[in-house]
């Protein structure tokens, strides 16, 4: 299930106000190849262990967010940083 459009054109990140898009699927495959290696942690500290179907990235491409079931997951604690992320 993907995020309605006219979700997408309204969401900011909830930290930088910064518009988000859709993770490209190239990028969404390393994020996944990442989290499969244990190499991955989001804001609150947790380990990543599943991987994930969709998520959104920032306009500047620090910060990744979960989409779970077509809905965005625009929680701090849950984002990801893409400075953690080898060769992003």
């Amino acid at each position: 299930m993907s995020v309605d459009r006219k979700l997408l054109e309204i969401l900011v990140c909830p930290i930088t106000k910064q518009r988000v898009s859709m993770l490209s699927a190239v990028k969404l495959e390393t994020l996944n190849k990442l989290i499969e290696t244990g190499e991955v942690a989001n804001h609150g500290g947790e380990k990543l262990e599943k991987p994930f179907q969709e998520a959104l990235i920032t306009d500047n491409g620090n910060t990744i967010y979960p989409v779970e079931s077509g809905i965005p997951v625009m929680l701090e604690d849950r984002s990801i940083d893409t400075l953690q992320l080898p060769d992003w």
